[in-house]
């Protein structure tokens, strides 16, 4: 009785994908069966394209948020890639054959259907055990991938999985896992589309069967496959699928692709041998990469020290029991004789000659979603496609009309980057990362670090479902967010991302939602928030090309209101006086950068209450007079009164230390330059009792460790003055071990100090 020709693979591996084309020449099927998901069959013609180049991945997603998703990579070793180029390139009929992604995405969430291994990890590793192997990776390599001998690898993994199944079985009903139940849902559903073929036509010995191999000995049973009614009441979730770039990072263990394999670069390697029929290449291959790779960063190796190499594979292999090396005894092989015995030596290199940094490629025209697709084109428009790589490039813009050039899209090409770039953030999809804007460029210049990776295209599938393109989405993010908008600072957020995206309607429907909401707006931290935000939009104008004029009066409103709600909010513990100086400072900040929009003098007026005020939060006050200090509007008698008072014997730590604290946080070189101010200090702190000392502690400590070494330097020095002590004496006292303040510090562990 003629029967199918089952071939049982594992996913990515060089050697499967090898045996199987000289198979398949062997019997020159009609009809190639693949283990994939069955509604992915419109996607062969994409996936045989002659201009793709793997890695790439068949991407299924829900269609409704949250979306979830499931990956199907191929690498150019896959057995399933070859498979369907071998059909292109005869002729042959290929077809996915297994369930389709809609019943997989309704399976429990919790079992990681692309991993073959699932939960049966410990019986393949103990699988290796047995064979004296140290885990199942090595075992695999050594048994299946470098044996090379025609139909072994065929009959030897079919048997191995009758074996590996029956263990995994008895583990599965002995767990009452899940797993046991999908693989035979799975199963009758692919003999179901085995009978289909034979049905129309194709002669049973003309069909070949490529599967994983724990299915490879289930697929031959004539009964027990599954019927239409039973297929139709398989659970189901409505989703898409599409065509993505992939990457050999991802495929690989250190990205947690349950299928994917730890090497890839390696088995591409391989790959390449095998094909050239010179497999006994691989160890030296391998090895001359390492060396390579450490060359380059600097730790040269002779080829003596390659040929020992391997050499010294060829040993541990044989000692291992095999007639090839496998890549764990040509890493051992490439420490001991590369590393001159340090795994850290070549760690680096190992990652990138077994990783790599391949992605795939694919062109216009593909299946792709919209997104996607605008993705792609807006790369090339914008010149940045050789930024699609996955090592980290770093991207330094100019803003600024570029007058050298003819054509207006040349001339804002930047700007043009800036907003697709920032369009990208606002969706979340990682491909470009801010570094920020250049501290000697202010707003016209921008640094980037850009990779690209499957991660992104995955968020490119979620940025779908709000828009066709990468515009339209930001939009409907803007639009949705807006929607929620409860605070004036979350809406001033938004029209600085729209102004950096370019997207000026956004802009002007934010800013008439937060004019709505400024009216009740009553919160002093939230106002000095927004007001930031504001004065960084105003000054974006003329560089981001849009009129920047109707916020100015929306700014000046809140700003106002801001210095006048600032002294209630100081009237707080040291604990919130943290956010409450930082909406000081952005307040101040605003004042300095906006003076011509901006009442500078309400300004400087709140903030000379505040540094006079005994009894607002000292932090605060002595804050508000540090920047007085800082715009010189704070005399050398006024601070000396100021000083005197804060700092007198009988003040309560937490008040003078405290208040010292805020004057010391800015402009210290002034505050260096006034021995008087550090005489006053030492007296004070001279003055307190045990318990007080432990309270100014803290707030001194905290002053202290601000300052730079040179500042402390120049410190020592004041203090030597002081003590009429020498500067080195001076010095080598504040270096010296702490141990009696150690002590102190300790203590202060279980110090109760009330409500600082």
């Amino acid at each position: 009785m003629k029967t199918p020709h089952v071939f049982g693979i594992r996913h990515l591996s060089p050697g499967g994908a090898y045996h199987l084309r000289r198979f398949l020449n062997e019997i020159k099927p009609t009809a190639v069966l693949i283990e994939g998901p069955s509604d992915a069959n419109d996607k062969i013609k994409y996936l045989t394209s002659p201009a793709v180049k793997p890695p790439i991945a068949l991407l299924a997603y829900t269609e409704e948020l949250p979306i979830e998703t499931i990956l199907y990579p191929f690498a150019e070793y896959s057995p399933e890639y070859q498979a369907l180029l071998w059909a292109e390139e005869n002729n042959a009929y290929s077809e996915f054959i297994d369930l389709p992604t809609e019943v997989f995405l309704a399976f429990d969430r919790a079992r990681d259907i692309n991993n073959e291994q699932g939960e049966h990890v410990s019986i393949y590793d103990r699988w290796a055990s047995s064979a004296g192997e140290k885990d199942h990776e090595v075992y695999w390599e050594r048994f299946f991938e470098h044996n090379l001998n025609k139909d072994n690898y065929r009959l030897a993994v079919y048997e191995y999985s009758k074996s590996i199944r029956e263990l995994s079985e008895q583990q599965d009903r002995l767990f009452n896992t899940k797993e046991y139940a999908v693989n035979l849902i799975r199963e009758a559903f692919m003999r179901r589309n085995i009978n289909k073929a034979i049905e129309n036509g194709h002669s049973p010995d003309k069909i070949v069967i490529v599967t994983g191999a724990y299915h490879a000995s289930a697929l031959l049973y004539s009964e027990n496959d599954m019927s239409e009614e039973e297929f139709k009441k398989l659970n189901r979730k409505s989703c898409k699928i599409t065509l993505m770039p992939y990457s050999y990072y991802k495929l690989s263990s250190q990205s947690g692709y349950g299928a994917g394999n730890n090497a890839p670069a390696y088995f591409e390697m391989m790959w390449k041998c095998m094909n050239e029929r010179d497999l006994d290449r691989l160890p030296a291959y391998y090895l001359s990469q390492v060396t390579s790779h450490l060359r380059n960063s600097g730790t040269v190796r002779s080829s003596a020290e390659v040929i020992e190499s391997v050499r010294l594979a060829t040993a541990l292999a044989s000692l291992n029991g095999g007639s090839f090396p496998v890549l764990n005894d040509l890493k051992d092989a490439a420490i001991t004789c590369l590393g001159h015995g340090e795994l850290s030596v070549v760690a680096e290199a190992f990652a990138r000659t077994e990783v790599g940094t391949s992605i795939g490629f694919l062109p216009e025209g593909v299946s792709q979603t919209p997104v996607q697709e605008n993705f792609y084109r807006e790369l090339k428009r914008l010149k940045l496609d050789k930024y699609r790589t996955a090592v980290l490039k770093d991207l330094d813009l100019d803003l600024r009309e570029n007058r050298r050039v003819k054509s207006e899209e040349a001339a804002f090409l930047d700007l043009n980057r800036s907003f697709f770039l920032h369009r990208l953030r606002v969706l979340n999809i990682s491909f470009g990362g801010f570094k920020g804007n250049s501290s000697q460029s202010g707003t016209w210049g921008e640094s980037w670090a850009l990779k690209w990776s499957p991660q992104a295209e995955i968020e490119m599938v979620e940025a779908n479902l709000m828009g066709e393109t990468i515009e339209l989405a930001t939009a409907f993010k803007f639009k949705d967010t807006l929607e929620k908008c409860q605070k004036i600072s979350d809406a001033a957020k938004v029209i600085n991302d729209a102004c950096k995206c370019g997207m000026t309607e956004s802009m002007e429907t934010a800013r008439v939602i937060l004019q709505g909401l400024a009216v009740e707006a009553g919160d002093f931290l939230e106002i000095a928030d927004t007001v930031r935000e504001l004065a960084v939009i105003i000054s974006y104008g003329d560089i981001r090309r849009f009129d920047s004029s109707h916020f100015i009066p929306l700014m000046q409103q809140l700003f106002l209101r801001g210095a006048l709600l600032m002294m209630d909010a100081c009237n707080c513990n040291d604990e919130a006086s943290n956010k409450v100086l930082q909406g000081i400072n952005d307040m101040n900040i605003v004042a300095s950068e906006q003076f011509e929009n901006i009442d500078e003098g309400i300004w400087l007026q709140v903030l000379r209450e505040l540094s006079e005020r005994d009894d607002r939060n000292p932090r605060l006050s002595g804050y508000a007079a540090a920047i007085l200090l800082e715009k010189n509007l704070l005399s050398n008698e006024e601070l000396s009164t100021e000083v005197s008072r804060r700092l007198s014997p009988g003040i309560e730590a937490d008040l003078g230390a405290g208040w010292f604290e805020g004057l010391s946080m800015k402009n210290r070189y002034a505050l260096l330059s006034r021995i008087a101010l550090w005489q006053q200090l030492a007296e004070y702190v001279a003055s307190l009792d045990k318990e007080q000392f432990q309270r100014a502690l803290v707030f001194l400590r905290r002053a202290f460790g601000c300052f730079e070494a040179s500042e402390k330097n120049r410190i020592a020095e004041i203090l030597g003055e002081i003590w009429e002590v020498s500067v080195e004496d001076t010095s080598e006292y504040l270096n010296s071990d702490l141990e009696a303040e150690e002590e102190i510090l300790d203590d202060l562990n279980d110090f109760d100090f009330g409500d600082i």
